[in-house]
């Protein structure tokens, strides 16, 4: 925001950083948290501490916001469930997204820094990963928890473990207690909190990285919830029909347990043995006019009900029949194969638009991740510590949070219909 505009809302950004920062238990925390956040909302080039304090003019304090963002004993989670509050009843979500970003590094000595692979480069460089949470309806989105990924290198207790990595875990105050957790379950003890600040959404969605896991899936639905999430080409599916049976048995050892006779096949074998045809076009909003997507093509998408295969589901079910689930395909009409898969366990009744308009929220999130990194400074956090990152991290959702509140608050039907 240009100065002018963010004097005019000041009284607002003082009442939100009040509210946001109530549990803190100095007064100092608490208005240096509200600079912070002045900080980040401030037109400038990066929101880094000593940059932000030139901009901030008598409030400038550079010791001061740097203590604040990477010392001071305040509890991050504290400032995420507020926010979570806040956020529920102007987003109305109809969805939990998950989803991760990285936060590229020069050097090694950050908090959790390793190579590892990040859409945000669309390679294997050296960075920071972050998983998030984020409340999300057609109309408006916001990200409300966060986790730090630490990779194996940096945890003592696993195999992979780096003596170099292990030996700064101090210097970057990673609890004793924080171990290598993958993303999936990051994504899963997310869930949990959020759901104990008494936030319910019944819906997740979630791209590839976490679709493709089974363990992911069954978390979900051991925890109750429907989901809508992307998977890769490769995995492995029986069509709906497809029984299983007893094979003779031998006369010695174990009776043999049911089983498909036929080998499982991939979700791109099933969708183009069933045809183009069975793609048809649904309209939905991206920012664009309906029915059209990035590229200018119609977007062209079929279903199928399938029983995702594999060993963890098969161990899961008990040797019973696999369960049915929805397959969502996109098939643009103008390419010879299909192009983007996602499974879900909404109800059989579930109409072909409602899938497609659930798995589409995502993008939502995409449009998240931008505007906190490009206006809000979400990757410009210089500090190496573990508490400063979640620090940032916290912060930057907050004034995200702000400026969605303030769009709405001036223009609701048209941030409705985005």
């Amino acid at each position: 925001m240009l100065g002018e505009e963010l004097a005019a809302v000041r009284c607002d950004l003082e009442d939100f950083a009040a509210e946001m920062f109530e549990p803190f238990a100095r007064a100092d925390q608490l208005r240096w948290g509200s600079v912070y956040l002045r900080g980040l909302l401030l037109d400038g080039g990066r929101k880094s501490v000593e940059p932000m304090a030139a901009r901030l003019g008598e409030d400038g304090n550079r010791q001061a916001l740097a203590h604040f963002v990477t010392s001071s004993p305040w509890d991050a989670a504290h400032v995420r469930a507020r926010l979570a509050w806040r956020m529920q009843p102007v987003v109305k979500p109809t969805a939990l997204v998950i989803d991760d970003t990285g936060f590229l590094k020069d050097g090694d000595a950050s908090a959790c820094v390793t190579r590892q692979y990040t859409g945000t480069a669309g390679k294997v460089t050296n960075c920071q990963a972050g998983v998030s949470l984020h409340l999300a309806s057609d109309g408006a989105s916001a990200a409300v928890n966060w986790r730090l990924f630490l990779p194996g290198s940096w945890d003592p207790a696993s195999p992979k473990a780096d003596p170099a990595r292990v030996g700064r875990r101090d210097r970057c105050a990673i609890p004793a207690e924080v171990g290598h957790v993958e993303k999936w379950q990051l994504a899963l003890d997310m869930i949990d909190e959020t759901r104990s600040w008494g936030i319910e959404v019944p819906q997740v969605i979630a791209d590839g990285g976490y679709g493709d896991t089974a363990a992911f899936r069954l978390g979900l639905e051991e925890r109750g919830l429907d989901y809508v999430v992307g998977i890769s080409t490769t995995t492995t599916a029986h069509p709906e029909d497809a029984q299983p049976c007893i094979p003779a048995c031998p006369g010695r050892g174990r009776r043999p347990v049911p089983a498909y006779p036929e080998s499982a096949q991939t979700v791109k074998s099933l969708v183009t043995a069933a045809g183009k045809r069975a793609a048809r076009p649904v309209q939905w909003r991206e920012g664009s006019r309906p029915g059209s997507g990035r590229s200018g093509h119609r977007r062209m998408y079929s279903r199928l009900r399938i029983r995702p295969a594999g060993r963890e589901i098969c161990k899961a079910t008990a040797a019973t029949e696999l369960p049915v689930r929805w397959l969502l395909t996109e098939w643009p009409a103008d390419q010879g194969e299909p192009m983007q898969f996602w499974l879900s366990n909404l109800p059989e009744t579930t109409p072909l638009p409602v899938l497609v308009r659930t798995a589409l929220l995502r993008w939502r999130i995409e449009n998240d991740y931008r505007e906190m990194k490009q206006a809000l400074g979400l990757a410009h956090f210089e500090g190496r510590t573990w508490p400063g990152r979640h620090h940032h991290v916290t912060l930057v959702s907050a004034a995200h949070a702000f400026c969605t509140l303030q769009r709405l608050s001036r223009s609701p039907k048209e941030t409705a219909s985005a």
